[in-house]
């Protein structure tokens, strides 16, 4: 084996080790803008299932702070006329374990000194029905 094979061979179990110390996981990305934050947040969100509670649509206010935790307590703004109180109380459990799972958010420091201490209001919902087949049921005037 040449010098340069076992240079390259020794470099591999370097890395190979280190990702195995890091658990393998490559670090998240970090949030910069607020498309971002949002599209993140979607990851994190999985409503009850329909066989557990009617789909509804709940609104939630949060802000954070510099380092992306929570900053203060989040408050239900909204939530569907017709939800009763088993879909209302299973939505918000719901809501709180999206937001367990996502935070800390990752902020750029741009990012994070441009949100800090701001109020988000954030819409969850679940989808009964697919853009299209609202399109094909909706009524149309000609």
């Amino acid at each position: 084996m040449t010098a340069a094979r076992r240079s390259l061979v020794g470099l591999a179990w370097v890395l190979l080790l280190g990702m195995l110390a890091s658990g393998g996981h490559a670090e998240p990305a970090q949030v910069d803008t607020i498309r971002e934050f949002l599209a993140r947040l979607k990851t994190c969100w999985r409503p009850p299932p329909a066989s557990q509670a009617n789909p509804i649509d709940i609104t939630v206010i949060v802000s954070f702070d510099r380092a992306g935790a929570l900053f203060g307590r989040p408050k239900i703004t909204f939530e569907s006329e017709t939800a009763n109180d088993n879909d209302r109380l299973l939505y918000r459990i719901a809501v709180m374990e999206a937001l367990q799972r996502c935070v800390p958010m990752p902020f750029t420091e741009a990012m994070g000194g441009a949100v800090a201490g701001r109020p988000f209001a954030v819409r969850f919902h679940h989808k009964s029905l697919t853009p299209e087949k609202r399109a094909w049921l909706t009524p149309k005037i000609l």
